[in-house]
This record gives C-alpha cells, sequence and structure tokens, in this order.
C-alpha cells in the first residue's frame, strides 16, 4: 500500500498538479488529446511532383498498398481528396490538385480546397517553384498558417549526376537547395527540405518532421509523433520518450481512477485505455506487419523474426493487428487479460480493476520492451547509423 501510495504521489508530481483529485482531471485531459487530437495536413504542388507518393510515405503505405493514393506518370490528383492515417484515424492527409489547374483556378484556390480545415501546407515541387506556389504561400501567410517548401524526388537527382565525374553527393545536395532558395527570394529565403518519397530515411525527411514539431501546438504534435514514420534511431527515441512521459496519464486513466469514453463508444472501460496506449506505442514505433513487411524488402532483411521475441508485441498483434479504432468488446477485455497474463498473479486484476500500481508498472514494462524491440530492429535494418 506504502508502495503505491509513494506512486501516486510520483503521478501526481509528474502532472504538476497539488493534489490527486487535479491531477485526475489532468490525466483526463491528457488522454482525451492523446486518443482523440485531430491533425489535418494539405499536401499540393504541380503535376508529377510526387504529391500521392508523399502522402503515401507520410501514412506509413507504399504505392501499391490498398487504401494508398494513387500515382502515375500522368495527373493523378484531379479532385481533393483527403486520406485517412491507417493507424491514427484522426489523422487526415489531404492530396490537392496543384493550384492553376483546370479545376482550381489560383484565384480562388483557397476557398475551393477549404482552407480553414488544414493546420499546415506542404508545398511540393521536383523541379523549381512556380509562380503559383509563390502565390499559394503568400496567401497562405497572410492566413497567418504554416507552409512548408519541399523539394521531392531528390534520388532521382542523385542518380543522374552521379553518373558525372567528379560527382559529390552533398555538393549536388547544396546545389538544389540554392537553386531553390534563390527560386523563392519574393518569400524572403525560406527553407526548403529535400526529400525523397523511395528513399524516405535519407536526406531532409526527419529535419521536415522535427519543423513540424517546432511550429504545431504541443497537443497537435502528439498527433504528429504518433503518426510519422520512423525513419531513424533519432526518430525512433522521440516517440520513445512521449510515451515513457504519457505513462503517469495513462495509469491514472486505466487503474479506474479517471475513467474516460474510449474513441467510438459510449461506455468506459478502465482496462480497455491501457490496451489502446500500448497499441498507439506498437504502431507509432513501427512494430505493425505493413511497416516491418515494407522496411524488410527495402534492407532485404527479415526484421519480423526480431518481433516475435516480444510478447507485449505478439499479445498485441493478436488483437490489434488492423486498426487502432479499439471498440470495448470481448475481444478487446481479452486482449487486455493477454496483456496482464505476461506477469504472474496479476491475471485477476482485469476482473477485479487493476490497481494504479500494477497499472503503472505494466505500461512501464509494455513500452519498455517494445521499445527494446524496435530499437533492436532499426539496428538491424541500419537505420542507427543514418
Amino acid at each position: 500500500m506504502a508502495t503505491e501510495d509513494c506512486d501516486v504521489s510520483e503521478a501526481v508530481k509528474a502532472s504538476g498538479k497539488s493534489t490527486l483529485k487535479k491531477a485526475k482531471a489532468k490525466a483526463n485531459e491528457t488522454i482525451n488529446k492523446f486518443l482523440n487530437v485531430t491533425l489535418d495536413i494539405a499536401v499540393t504542388g504541380k503535376t508529377g511532383s510526387g504529391k500521392s507518393s508523399f502522402v503515401n510515405r507520410i501514412r506509413g503505405l507504399s504505392d501499391d498498398d490498398k487504401g494508398a493514393a494513387r500515382t502515375g506518370v500522368t495527373e493523378t490528383t484531379m479532385e481533393h481528396t483527403k486520406y485517412e492515417h491507417p493507424t491514427m484515424p484522426n489523422v487526415n492527409i489531404s492530396d490537392l490538385p496543384g493550384i492553376g489547374s483546370p479545376k482550381f483556378k489560383a484565384k480562388n484556390y483557397l476557398k475551393d480546397v477549404e482552407f480553414k480545415t488544414y493546420d499546415f501546407f506542404i508545398i511540393l515541387s521536383s523541379e523549381r517553384f512556380s509562380e503559383n506556389d509563390i502565390m499559394l504561400a503568400k496567401e497562405i501567410r497572410k492566413q497567418k498558417k504554416h507552409f512548408y517548401f519541399v523539394r521531392s524526388k531528390i534520388d532521382v537527382d542523385i542518380s543522374s549526376e552521379q553518373r558525372k565525374a567528379g560527382f559529390n553527393e552533398q555538393r549536388v545536395l547544396d546545389t538544389i537547395r540554392d537553386y531553390c532558395v534563390s527560386n523563392l527570394k519574393k518569400l524572403g529565403n525560406p527553407e526548403v527540405f529535400l526529400i525523397s518519397s523511395v528513399d524516405w530515411q535519407k536526406y531532409d525527411f526527419e529535419k521536415l518532421q522535427n519543423k513540424l514539431m517546432e511550429d504545431l501546438p504541443d497537443h497537435k504534435q502528439s498527433a504528429l509523433l504518433q503518426a510519422w514514420p520512423v525513419c531513424s534511431a533519432a526518430a525512433l527515441e522521440k516517440k520513445i520518450s512521449y510515451f515513457k512521459k504519457q505513462i503517469w496519464a495513462a495509469s491514472l486513466a486505466t487503474a479506474g481512477v479517471a475513467l474516460i469514453p474510449i474513441p467510438g463508444t459510449s461506455v468506459t472501460c478502465d482496462a480497455a485505455i491501457g490496451l489502446v496506449f500500448l497499441s498507439r506505442c506498437y504502431y507509432a514505433f513501427g512494430l505493425d506487419d505493413r511497416s516491418l513487411k515494407r522496411l524488410s524488402e527495402k534492407v532485404n532483411k527479415n526484421l519480423l523474426e526480431y518481433r516475435a521475441e516480444s510478447k507485449f508485441a505478439d499479445a498485441i498483434k493478436k488483437k490489434a493487428v488492423t486498426t487502432i479504432k479499439v471498440c470495448v468488446s470481448a475481444a478487446t477485455m481479452s486482449s487486455c487479460a493477454d496483456l496482464v497474463s505476461l506477469f504472474p498473479g496479476m491475471g485477476s486484476a482485469v476482473a477485479a480493476g487493476l490497481s494504479f500500481a500494477s497499472t503503472q508498472y505494466l505500461l512501464r514494462e509494455g513500452v519498455n520492451e517494445l521499445a527494446k524491440t524496435a530499437q533492436a530492429i532499426i539496428k538491424v535494418a541500419g537505420l542507427d547509423t543514418i
């Protein structure tokens, strides 16, 4: 009992509040944002700039995956199309037609694409940024929203240049960046991010994520961090740190002292919140089948076998393999039982209601084991050296 009291006191301290009652309210608010915060991203650019492939990469999909944005050598984005993130249902990425296209004239573009619904705009180009791109950026700035210039298909440029004598990759990247910046002088030399949707672990993909995190309000950062694909060991460590910092709130909510609704249901279930928390961890760390198979193909190594060593990953995979939209059902409660049963003597805790101490212990062990598994996979894949 003394241990639990100490753990609760630590959770109250972590909440930044002075009393348990206030800490419960803060935990409720924190987990509600964690589960339900929305993020709407707009991606635009002219034909052939690679918008659809970029949208797919953010969503952790290959271009030929089911539900992926359609790609091709001709104009494939003729309409304003919103795509839901496959593991973060409150994160949406909209693939927008380029400004000035037949159906979206420059004059009415922002109104036609429902400008106010987006948290920020990403403007893509595979060459130089057009006058329409610059005009769009100016209008976005007037509305006091953020925009980001992304120079795509860098892998194509590198492949072309490396056949030349005296090839130097960094010099090529600097030349491309300088050219883009000089092209955008009317906007005061904004930062330009160089990316490849094929080699998304390289170049500025992570740098772009860091900039987005810097500009977004705190609660929106949570959604981006969970949804953005793991592209390096450093990116994974940010995710791990974030989840560890949320354990106090998830523990208070899960232990039944601050029950809150599970998204998509009209009832509450303390144990299910813990499952959703660890499931979000599982997907955010890139431990799901789709992420691991895609990375395995890229590095030509079987990475799924490394996940098999994690008891938590196995328990989550059995019950939450397709979506984070976990409902309060027999399957959900069974999943909670599967997780709790990993610890001798705790099996009856689900039926009786988890204590704060056991809940916190369960979540800490779960996050730590999933993190350790993801770190091992990142190392085997060679992403820790990028």
